[in-house]
This record gives structure tokens, C-alpha cells and sequence, in this order.
């Protein structure tokens, strides 16, 4: 009884809401596309791009395929044009208000309704929201929208600026400004309706926004204010309720600012991925008249707390954040849109790589600020993971025009994006721009287009104004004050100067762009490192999928070049490979050292950033993922493979490692742990093994006291005393950190050589099938960097497997045969 009386209720509300208030998805109608200079149209989809459209009526081919990328750079200097054609009954036609609403328009378009001009837009990354009832009329009525070419517009508006601005025209233009190529993608400027479209009806009020600030957090509750923004087409009386608790409001006609303070009892944490569970809580908010229920919306908050801390101190200036009252060490990457067509995006491929980074240990992803704004299911994925973002805002590695319109558009961008992400716990730092202040003061722009005095000081003015005083309003005006932790640009002061490394965060390129070996990262170490990588090759599935056809696996196949969009990328890689390994004729030995050198840099690299803790608190490398099959910085392919990089970086972003540093014929050993559980008592087995897996040297070092910071740095031991007669290439070091009760905190293992010298035999691998979805894998003698070859996704990959020890691995799906090879196949 009491059931059907509840689904009674519900039926009642949700006849309540539509009556009232409720949208139609024009997403779903049938769109149609041409080029403006022709008179056929042909299908198209919603949300899309004219490339996908294109692409689907084979006038393209796939330019992520062979050199198809060359074939299809016209696209971008052609106008296009979108139509509709919708039916509106005289139902919908009674209600009140009737608006058009686009989430995303790619980017100077006209939009007409019934032939008239409702609006003219010129910024990607805005949502845009025309009444239109008095446009419409019942029965057949026609959208459309007319595209001009972004790359032509952008020429326009470069020629108003009495200076050359670098990368013109990209950076005039309010748009996704990787499309225009980088170092990693192809240059595929697009056109078209790329976000969902949709009419909302609408009666006496609406929820335009709702913003949830966090006053005051102790055990026992947490005192919200939650903020509403209502519009109204008449005075009156109305309900607002929250969580079912009612509040009677006045509401004026037009927009209303509604402030309304709410407390969760007994509350329980969001935490960061390694510190717990992201608990997280419903808020639904309804606005009622005459007890109906005329609109309503649910945000998903998470309770926390994050500071930004920077303090003086002797070494310069502190960076780090404090979730919940205590310093977190930020361990992460750079993300990048998942793809050149956005929205070929799924819901799936978002949680996906969010998951990945999860399993990764990590609890932080930089949103990097020359890609999007990205779909509200990245930050939810974040949110349900326990992953913190840096937020940027989409400006990168150029200079920026200041007139009236850009900053009146950049504004409005800024008050759309923030409102709609404000909410998610995930969000820990909004930043600026991407290497912008870096390129003004570092890249010598000035110079190569001859700038004047003058023209030098517009820029920083321009600068300024932009970075400084518009976003920063912009956010003041919007985001509640304990969400509003703004940084300028990232990096505060470029790599090549000093002070970069002992305050605000760093990209360190002194490796790949400056071409120091690996092992200046242990001396390169920033307060926080937001950016260094490495290119490595993708997997070899995702190395085929350049090709239409069968594929020649081979380094000098123009296929394979097509798809290094750094002009170095290969000289670069061959130049560090030969440093540290035997350089392989062979296509899918070179594939496979390659990944093993990216992902040896980045262990370097990390490693050295760990260690620094707590004058280092940050470590972000670049990047996570692909927009299409490429050689590049990533750890995860295009195809969603784990590069031997991601295996690693699982590795070394463990709450607790052990990590030993070789300096001055000593070794260092530190203990790090980042996680909330307490370690007493620490100590570590030391032994020297031989490749046979024949212990001839074993000792234990104890600390002198206790984790202080998270880090415990142990005595050194002299390398000579502890490996006596071997040599170095002969013996590597096993390594077990332990506590009370002889308790395994962590693990790891030493190698006093580069993997080219070390002097390996030849190992009897062996794979025993314990299901058709695990395997054991087991040797003789030690398997250096075993890799598993499969079409599919391996629990670990890319290890050391020790001599005479055994590991069991999960495959993500059965499979008759598995290929193995390990470092010593390439050393023959």
C-alpha cells in the first residue's frame, strides 16, 4: 500500500514539474549541414562537428588514418551552415516563456529562427540563451545556424592589432586553440553545433543557478549557505525547498538572488584518492507556487576543505595544498581533451581514464588550459573518484588581445564555466593560463616579430588586464569565497630561471626541450612540479589504427612520421635512447624500449620529487592521454592501452615507497609515506642479490626517529662496503621497508647500472594459466621489464620479475596465447 502511494507521488511531482516547467531535446531532430557555397544538403548529427559529418558522408577521409590529415585542411577556411526543421504544437506554444538554448556553439555563427536574426556568437566555451516565443509559431518552424570560418574571422580581427601577436590567428579566436596543432595533436579546426541544444518552457519562475557555499565544518555538522538564483515573470509568493525543509520567499519580477543557510549533520568527508572514501551528498532544491512544483535541480557536493599555502621560508617560498587541514602531497598528471572531434567523447571514456588515474594513485589531473571546458561527466568521474582538479582557464602559450569585445566575452566565458563547476568537490585551483607569462618574459617573441618599446608594453598591459584584474572579477563576482583559489599562470617563473624552482610551481623541460640526460631531474626540483615529460611510442594497436590498411611497422615509414607532430620527436628519443639502452633495428622492440625509456625518465624524475618532500609537495607530469594515435608525452594511448609510463607511475606514486639515491659512492635510502596511517619503529631489509637470485650481502638500516613530514631519510651506506667484490652491472638491490612487528610497509628494488650495461642472461620465462582470466608468470633468473603482449589490459605489465619468484596477473579478457619478451631479447 504504502508503495503504491509513493509511486502515486511521484507520478503526481512529475506531472507537477511538466506542467510547469520542462525542455525538448532539438538535439534528436533531423539536422541537415552544407557548405555555404553550395545548394545540396546532407544529413548531419547534433552534437557534432563538420568533419564527423563530412566524414560520414565519405567526402573526407578519416584524417586520423595514413597522411589523411594534409587532405582535409580546406575544411577550416569554408563557411557552413546547420538547419532544423521542428514542430511546435499550440500545447507548447500556451507556455509563458520559451527559450532556445545552446550549451556550445563552434564559434562565430549566426543563429535564425523562422528567418529572423536572434543571435550573433563568437566564443566556443559559452552557453547561449535566447527567449524565443514570440519566434515561434505552431506546426513547422526552421533553425539555423550559419558558420564562419574561425581561421578567417581570426585573420580579421589580427589585422586590427598594429603588432604580429604570435600563433595568430588561434589566440583572437574564443575556441579550443590545440585544434590549431601542437606538439602532440593534429590540426583539425572545427565548425559546428558541438554541444546538446534544446528548448525550455517555462512558467511564473525558474532556477537559473545555485551556488553551495561551505561556512563552517566541524564533526558534529556543517552550516551551508545555499545561493539561488531565481527569474521571475511576476511578483509573488513562492517555496523554496531544500531537501524537503520549506522556506517561504518573495520573489520580485526578473532575477532574484535567494540566500538560504542549511546544516548536514554528523557530516562526512570528501577525501582525496589514498586519505579515504569521496563521500558525497545529494542537495535538491524545488521551487514550488501554489504547492506545485514548478522547477527543481540536484547538485552533488562533496564537504572538505582546500587552502593553498604559500609561506616564506629560508629556501624561498612554499606551494601546496591543505585538504581537510592537513598538507597533501599532489601526485598526477596533465589532461588533455580525449579527443580532436570532442564530442566523440563518451560518458564511458571519461571514467574510464578518471578510474585509470585512480588505479594509478593518483589524486590530482591538471585541465590543461589549451584544450575545453571539459563535459560535465570528467568532473563528476573526479568527484566519484576522489581526484582534485586544477582547473585552468583556456588560454595557452601565446599573447591575448585586450579590446572591449575579447574581455566582454572572456567574462561572460568565465561566469558560464564557473557557475556550471563551482559545485564539484573536485575543484581545488582555478588558474589563469598555460605559459603565458612564461612566453612574454622566456620566448623571445619580441624579437622575432621586431616589437617596438611600445609594443612590448601593450602586450604586458594586455597581459595584465586579462590575467589580473578581468578573470580575477570575474570570479570574485561568482564563485563563493571558499572555492575562489585563483593562481595567474602556470608556470609562475619559466624553467630556465632560478627562482622557478624554489617558489610558485614549475615546468621543468631542461629534459626533452634542453636535452639534459634524465638524471638532472635530481637536481631540478621545483616546490611543485606541474609539468616534464617524455615522448614514448603508443601501443601497437594504436600504432596499426594509423593505418587503412595492413601496416609496415617501421620507423621510417611516412605513416608512422605523420603521427610525431614534434619536429625532433624522433632524433630526440633515438638521442636518449642510445644513453641509456641497446637502440633495436626491429619495429616492435624499438616500440617496446622506447615506452621502457619513457616511463625510466619519468621514475627518475618522480622519484627525485618524492624524495624532496616537504620542500617539494607536488609532482603533475605531462600528460595523461591522446586526441588521437600519436607518439608523444602520454601514458595512456589513444585506444585507452597503458603505456609502460602508466604501469610505472602506478608504481611510484604509492602512499608508501622506499627509494634509495646513489651520490658520492653512498646510497641514501628514504621512506615516504603519504597516506593518514601512522608508521612507527621503520626500518630496511637490504639485499644484494645476484641476477641467479643468490643473496650474497644482507643488512638492516634503522632511522634516526620517526616520520617526520611524511619522510624518513635513513643513514648512508657505503656502495663498496655493501656489494664487495661484484661489480655494479653484476647485482641489483631488493629492498623491504618495514615496521612494528616486522609489518611490509613497501617494497622496491636498485639497479647500480643503465639498462644497457647491465650484464643479464637469458630467462626462462613461464606463463601457467590459472583461469582463462589470470596467469601465473614465473623465471629463472632475473626478467628485466617482462612485457605481456596482448590486445588487452594486463593488472601489471612492463615489471621486473625476480629470480625464482613467481606473480599472478589479471587480463581484462581471456586469451588463448600470450607473447612475452623482456629486456634481454633486446640485448642479443
Amino acid at each position: 500500500m504504502l508503495k503504491n502511494l509513493y509511486s502515486c507521488i511521484l507520478i503526481l511531482l512529475f506531472v507537477s514539474v511538466f506542467a510547469q516547467s520542462s525542455e525538448r531535446n532539438l538535439s534528436s531532430e533531423k539536422w541537415q549541414f552544407k557548405n555555404e557555397k553550395e545548394n545540396k544538403w546532407l544529413t548531419a548529427k547534433v552534437p557534432g562537428t563538420v568533419h564527423l559529418d563530412l566524414m560520414d558522408h565519405k567526402i573526407i577521409p578519416d584524417p586520423y588514418k595514413d597522411e589523411n590529415e594534409k587532405k582535409v585542411q580546406w575544411i577550416e577556411n569554408e563557411d557552413w551552415e546547420y538547419q532544423t526543421l521542428f514542430k511546435i504544437s499550440s500545447k507548447e506554444l500556451q507556455n509563458k516563456n520559451i527559450d532556445l538554448v545552446f550549451n556550445g556553439l563552434d564559434t562565430f555563427s549566426e543563429i535564425y529562427l523562422n528567418g529572423k536574426l536572434l543571435k550573433k556568437t563568437d566564443n566556443m566555451f559559452r552557453k547561449w540563451e535566447i527567449p524565443v516565443k514570440l519566434n515561434l509559431k505552431v506546426g513547422d518552424n526552421i533553425l539555423q545556424v550559419k558558420f564562419k570560418s574561425a581561421v578567417n574571422v581570426g585573420k580579421e580581427l589580427a589585422q586590427k592589432v598594429p603588432f604580429t601577436m604570435p600563433e595568430s590567428p588561434r589566440s583572437f579566436v574564443r575556441k579550443a586553440q590545440y585544434q590549431f596543432g601542437w606538439d602532440w595533436g593534429p590540426r583539425l579546426v572545427t565548425a559546428g553545433i558541438w554541444k546538446d541544444v534544446k528548448l525550455e518552457f517555462w512558467n511564473n519562475a525558474k532556477l537559473e543557478n545555485v551556488k553551495i557555499e561551505q561556512k563552517k565544518l566541524t564533526k558534529r555538522n556543517e552550516d551551508l549557505n545555499i545561493y539561488t538564483e531565481i527569474i521571475a515573470d511576476q511578483n509573488g509568493k513562492y517555496v523554496l525547498s531544500i531537501n524537503g525543509k520549506l522556506n517561504n520567499i518573495q520573489l520580485k519580477k526578473g532575477k532574484n538572488t535567494i540566500q538560504v543557510p542549511f546544516t548536514i549533520q554528523n557530516p562526512k568527508l570528501w577525501q582525496p584518492n589514498g586519505w579515504g572514501d569521496p563521500n558525497l551528498y545529494d542537495i535538491t532544491i524545488s521551487l514550488q507556487k501554489d504547492s506545485q512544483i514548478i522547477d527543481h535541480k540536484t547538485e552533488k557536493i562533496g564537504l572538505r576543505t582546500i587552502e593553498l599555502i604559500q609561506e616564506k621560508d629560508e629556501q624561498g617560498k612554499s606551494f601546496y595544498f591543505k585538504v581537510n587541514g592537513k598538507p597533501l602531497y599532489i601526485k598526477g598528471t596533465n589532461w588533455i581533451p580525449g579527443d580532436s572531434f570532442t564530442p566523440r567523447m563518451t560518458q564511458e571514456k571519461y571514467q574510464k581514464l578518471i578510474k585509470d588515474c585512480k588505479e594509478a594513485n593518483m589524486n590530482m589531473i591538471r585541465v590543461w588550459g589549451g584544450g575545453i571546458y571539459e563535459d560535465d561527466e570528467l568532473y563528476k568521474a573526479c568527484d566519484e573518484n576522489g581526484i582534485l582538479v586544477w582547473q585552468d582557464f583556456m588560454f595557452a602559450g601565446s599573447f591575448y588581445p585586450s579590446d572591449e569585445g575579447f574581455l566582454n566575452t572572456v567574462k561572460e566565458e568565465v561566469k558560464d564555466q564557473v557557475n556550471r563547476l563551482q559545485n564539484h568537490p573536485s575543484i581545488a585551483l582555478w588558474c589563469g593560463n598555460n605559459e603565458i607569462d612564461e612566453a612574454i618574459v622566456n620566448w623571445g617573441y619580441q624579437k622575432q616579430f621586431n616589437y617596438s618599446k611600445d609594443d612590448s608594453l601593450q602586450v604586458w598591459k594586455d597581459y595584465k588586464k586579462l590575467f589580473h584584474e578581468v578573470i580575477p572579477n570575474a570570479l570574485k563576482e561568482n564563485v563563493t569565497p571558499e572555492k575562489n583559489i585563483y593562481w595567474p599562470s602556470s608556470p609562475s617563473i619559466g624553467w630556465g630561471h632560478k627562482e622557478s624552482l624554489t617558489e610558485g610551481d614549475s615546468h621543468y623541460w631542461g629534459v626533452w626541450w634542453g636535452e639534459f640526460p634524465f638524471e638532472i631531474y635530481n637536481e631540478k626540483v621545483g616546490r611543485f612540479m606541474s609539468e616534464y615529460g617524455f615522448q614514448g611510442m603508443p601501443s601497437l594497436e594504436a600504432v596499426q589504427s594509423m593505418f587503412s590498411e595492413k601496416p609496415d611497422l617501421n620507423i621510417e615509414n611516412p605513416i608512422i612520421k605523420a603521427h610525431e607532430k614534434n619536429a625532433r620527436g624522433f632524433q630526440i628519443i633515438d638521442q636518449y635512447m642510445k644513453r641509456d639502452y641497446i637502440v633495436p633495428a626491429d619495429f616492435v622492440k624499438y616500440n617496446y624500449i622506447s615506452q621502457l625509456l619513457q616511463a625510466r625518465g619519468m621514475q627518475i624524475a618522480i622519484e627525485a620529487h618524492r624524495r624532496a618532500k616537504p620542500y617539494n609537495m607536488g609532482s603533475l607530469y605531462w600528460q595523461l592521454n591522446d586526441c588521437w594515435p600519436v607518439i608523444s608525452w602520454s601514458s595512456i594511448d589513444y585506444l585507452g592501452n597503458w603505456k609502460a609510463l602508466h604501469y610505472q607511475v602506478k608504481r611510484s606514486f604509492e602512499n608508501q615507497v622506499i627509494l634509495t639515491e646513489e651520490k658520492e659512492g653512498n646510497l641514501n635510502f628514504y621512506a615516504i609515506n603519504d597516506g593518514i596511517e601512522k608508521f612507527e619503529d621503520v626500518f630496511v631489509d637490504i639485499q644484494v642479490v645476484q641476477y641467479n637470485g643468490e643473496i650474497v650481502n644482507e643488512i638492516s638500516t634503522v632511522p634516526d626517529g620517526k616520520f617526520l613530514d611524511g619522510i624518513i631519510k635513513f643513514d648512508p651506506v657505503k656502495i663498496e662496503n655493501l656489494i664487495q667484490d661484484f661489480n655494479k652491472n653484476e647485482v641489483f638491490l631488493q629492498l623491504v621497508l618495514k615496521g612494528k612487528n616486522d609489518k611490509i610497509i613497501a617494497e622496491n628494488h636498485y639497479f647500480f647500472v643503465k639498462p644497457k650495461d647491465l650484464k643479464l642472461s637469458k630467462p626462462t620465462i613461464t606463463i601457467r594459466k590459472i583461469s582463462p582470466t589470470e596467469i601465473e608468470i614465473s623465471t629463472d633468473v632475473l626478467a628485466k621489464d617482462v612485457y605481456l603482449i596482448g590486445n588487452m589490459h594486463f593488472s601489471d605489465n612492463f615489471f621486473d620479475l625476480l629470480p625464482k619468484t613467481s606473480k599472478k596477473i589479471v587480463l581484462s579478457k581471456s586469451l588463448d596465447k600470450i607473447e612475452v619478451m623482456s629486456l634481454w631479447d633486446t640485448m642479443k
